[in-house]
């Protein structure tokens, strides 16, 4: 069944997450992707863990069902590749920074002349027209100086700032170039027209945080200080059981009067003018937050999600790394799909989560090898068997086979 996407090109100059996992999703909804790489491929090839050269599980996860091909941009003959690549898109995308890719004649007016319908998105650190604007962006960096990583130490006293401890900025950024991309594709069809687009680190962050901490500075003059007080509350988190922790969250007003029925506490507290509205609660969010987790202390977390989910409250239990995989309701679905790749064998796969009743995304081929699809590529661009093969004589070029 051909994806919802089948029939669109996307050249791919990214490397690294943010990019890669925005077009290795625009590839899961059915697009072709081509990524280009250079000669030494990107650089999560040798991230670890890996089994062989060249394929670290950070690069396979984020470079499924593309197809590859290894060009040096460096070298003038390059150029002729390239323009022949951006003639056949409808999009191409990069993380490069501004001078890097106007000495790669990638500028977006370059690319116009070429192909004057093709989308050109660019995942950048900062936007355009500020003085960050050429400056290097790393995801650890934009959640120091985009002000994120200092909510950590708004939430207790003593805390130091930190950082998520995942590639938050990176992934945010992918899947906000997603839809950017999508816009621009739909405009398009619309229109006939192609336009360039980007999707700045920094301020995609910033704007994506905000919406819980701007808070009172959203009006003017500001009515309240930033920060969103139930979300730096130090009581809010998992809580301790008597043998564990728990997750468990009181959203309404039904959740409220039903914890307090379960936990024996509505004699005492049913009718406290603390507790007992949603704005109420909101004021005194850490009175509430902090006798709720005193509660929790008294009971096993086996007993508190019999009688929580008895109840109708939302709660569950805090899962580990390592338990995902035997969480019954991902078995139920088939999250963790098996894979068999051509030189990593066998391989556990996280699949798509969005599920589409006619144009489903689907894993259909697995990260390739740098320069699988070197002469392939280059075949569809027009070039001659013997052009190849000078092409890749002269180090231009390189295929795995």
């Amino acid at each position: 069944m051909p994806g919802a996407l089948s029939g669109i090109r996307i050249l791919d100059l990214t490397a690294v997450i943010a990019g890669p996992l925005g077009m290795r999703t625009l590839a899961d909804y059915g697009a072709d992707v081509i990524k280009v790489e250079g000669p030494t491929g990107d650089v999560l090839r040798a991230s670890s863990p890996r089994r062989n050269p060249g394929m670290g599980a950070l690069f396979l996860n984020l470079n499924r069902n593309k197809r590859v091909i290894a060009l040096d941009l460096k070298a003038p003959e390059a150029a002729d590749v390239l323009r022949r690549l951006i003639a056949k898109a409808d999009v191409l995308a990069h993380n490069m920074r501004p001078d890097a890719l106007k000495r790669a004649n990638l500028d977006y007016d370059t690319c116009r002349a070429i192909n004057p319908k093709l989308i050109h998105a660019g995942i950048i650190g900062f936007g355009r027209g500020g003085r960050y604007r050429d400056r290097p962006a790393y995801d650890d960096l934009v959640q120091a100086v985009s002000g994120f990583s200092s909510l950590f130490a708004r939430v207790g006293e003593g805390q130091p700032p930190r950082y998520v401890p995942m590639n938050m900025v990176d992934r945010l950024t992918g899947v906000t170039a997603v839809h950017a991309i999508l816009a621009a594709l739909f405009h398009r069809e619309r229109t006939g027209q192609g336009q360039a687009v980007e999707i700045p680190m920094f301020e995609n962050l910033i704007e994506f945080y905000l919406g819980d901490h701007f808070s009172g500075h959203l009006f003017e003059p500001p009515i309240a200080p930033m920060g969103n007080v139930r979300a730096l509350s130090p009581n809010r988190g998992p809580y301790q059981t008597k043998d564990g922790t728990i997750s468990m969250l009181i959203g309404v007003d039904k959740h409220w009067t039903s914890f307090l029925d379960v936990a024996g506490l509505s004699a005492v507290h049913g009718r406290d003018p603390r507790f007992n509205t949603p704005a109420a609660r909101a004021a005194n969010i850490e009175a509430m937050l902090g006798l709720v987790a005193e509660v929790l202390k008294t009971r096993t977390t086996a007993e508190w999600l019999k009688l929580l989910d008895g109840a109708d409250i939302p709660c569950g239990p805090v899962l580990t790394l390592e338990e995902l995989q035997n969480d019954p309701h991902l078995e139920d679905v088939g999250f963790f799909e098996p894979h068999d790749h051509p030189s990593e064998g066998a391989m556990t796969i996280p699949r798509p989560a969005v599920w589409m009743s006619e144009t489903p995304p689907e894993i259909e081929a697995l990260a390739p090898a740098l320069g699988a699809h070197t002469r392939e590529i280059l075949g569809e661009c027009g070039y001659a068997s013997g052009e190849i093969d000078a092409l890749l004589k002269s180090g231009v070029v390189k295929a795995s086979d």
